[in-house]
């Protein structure tokens, strides 16, 4: 049997010379042309002397115009490091290693370009060969923005899920979720354990039968043969076990993750339940938290504050608070809280929100808020609740301004800093990271790196006074004298 693999595929790619001989320049250039999305050849000098390019998304792009221009000049800043890495390895008869570099683009958005090099021979130029990566980066972005979306999704069904557990606990209504195949008890809020006499973990995984009284079994068990047959059944009075007496049972199917569940709700006096406890006492409760609890109008203005509260703004009674609108004592400036009422009445809601809340004597404590909007009813209002938070020292820079060190802290601010100040943070921040990258790459040479950045060499020190980078005495010293 002969072999599929044989010998000559395993060959070096030099053997190909013996099959196809010494190429011509216009061979070798058609070769070249094909197997990339653009190519140049670049002198010693790394000036470009010849280009060609495929596709006319491209041309599109001004790469037309790049011939007689040094290939250093065409690319971004960061890029540069990579054009003499490609320019000093390349070398005859092998190629360097790709390495991704950008161009500026009429568009706006950088031309992303992978490239390799290699020369012919010893003294001839060097041949340049690339890929558009541009496709490759719109598929990131297409994958990046899928993901928020899961993200986004994900959030909004973990907050319906929150949002029915919490009422599903609150309802005053008994309710039991029963498994419609078994009859076997999958969920029950504390009014059904109440109204049945039992815990709610002896109630789950019994057979809702089991937990009426014997005469009631028939009924019961007829009720959920309608169900799994027509989908409906009627109301039955039945009497719940342990003589707990009798209870109205209205029932109704639905399905949940390809399985039919039933939807049990019971109406009777909770006999022997503990009574609810009366408004006087939850005030008192309210009163005696050891975190701050306000009540205020929809205009912020205060109706009601505990003890803890007038603990942290440092007031004596009650009466000096009431009427007072709550920015006077939170927030570390006026947009901070401005943000803060904004996202409660966009979202009813806020948790875990950090600020700071200032005292009459000039205190300022480390706060964290949690807020709800009450807008049904004859009196709307809000609530907060008003927790100390741990202080986290951080030593203060130069310049008494701390800018964020990266896009994570700066995404952390959206809430807490008004949209102008964010965006002229983001500015200073940009500002800083291409002044350190400028300085990186001269190796600290001022006077190359204002010439890099477009800025006077006077310019260049006020802005490194500003955000506090390097040595700035000796370096002014030194330009004195020159």
């Amino acid at each position: 049997m002969t072999s599929l693999a044989s010998p000559a595929a395993h060959r070096p790619l030099a053997a190909f010379h013996e099959s196809l001989g010494a190429l011509g320049g216009e061979a070798a250039g058609i070769l070249v042309a094909a197997a990339s999305d653009l190519s140049l050849v670049v002198d010693s000098e790394g000036i470009i002397r010849d280009a060609t390019f495929a596709g006319a998304d491209l041309a599109e792009e001004g790469c037309e115009n790049w011939v007689g221009k040094r290939w250093i000049d065409i690319v971004t800043v960061e890029s540069r490091p990579k054009i003499d890495a490609l320019l000093r390895d390349a070398a005859p008869g092998a190629v360097t290693r790709w390495r991704q570099v950008n161009h500026p683009s009429r568009s706006g958005a950088d031309l992303p370009v992978t490239y390799a090099s290699m020369r012919l021979t010893a003294d001839g130029p060097i041949i340049v060969i690339g890929r558009n990566l541009r496709a490759t980066a719109a598929l990131q972005r297409k994958l990046a923005e899928t993901q928020q979306a899961l993200e986004r999704d994900y959030l909004r069904l973990r907050g319906a899920e929150t949002r029915y557990r919490m009422l599903f606990q609150l309802a005053d209504e008994p309710v039991l979720v029963v498994d419609a195949g078994t009859r076997r008890v999958t969920e029950v809020n504390p009014a059904a354990a109440r109204l049945i006499g039992r815990p709610e973990k002896r109630i789950l995984g019994q057979d809702v039968v089991d937990l009426f009284d014997p005469g009631s079994a028939r009924e019961l068990e007829s009720l959920f043969a309608g169900l799994r047959i027509t989908g409906q059944a009627d109301d039955l009075l039945a009497r719940l076990g342990n003589g707990r007496g009798p209870t109205r049972v209205a029932a109704s199917l639905f399905r949940q993750e390809n399985a039919a569940s039933a939807l049990l709700r019971l109406s009777g006096q909770e006999a022997g339940g503990p009574e609810p406890p009366r408004a006087a006492s939850v005030l008192e409760v309210v009163d005696a938290l050891p975190e701050g609890f306000v009540v205020t109008d929809p205009a912020r203005r205060i109706l009601a504050a505990n003890g803890a509260f007038l603990d942290l703004a440092q007031l004596a009674t009650e009466e000096q608070a009431r009427g007072e609108p709550l920015d006077r004592w939170l927030g570390r400036e006026e947009t901070e809280a401005a943000a803060l009422f904004a996202t409660l009445t966009e979202h009813g809601a806020v948790r875990h929100y950090a600020t700071s809340l200032r005292g009459e004597l000039g205190s300022v404590e480390a706060v964290e808020v949690a807020a709800v909007s009450v807008a049904q009813g004859e009196h709307p209002c809000l609530g907060f609740t008003i927790r100390g938070a741990p202080r986290r020292p951080a030593p203060a820079p130069a310049g008494g301004h701390e800018l964020p060190r990266s896009v994570e802290q700066m995404t952390e601010l959206v809430g807490r800093v008004s949209m102008k100040n964010l965006v002229r943070e983001t500015t200073d921040l940009i500002e800083r990271l291409c002044i350190e990258a400028a300085l990186r790459i001269t190796r600290d040479n001022r006077a190359s790196a204002a010439e890099m950045l477009g800025l006077s060499r006077q310019g260049l020190y006020a802005k490194l006074r500003r955000y506090g980078i390097g040595d700035l005495d000796g370096a002014e010293d030194a330009e004195a004298h020159e």
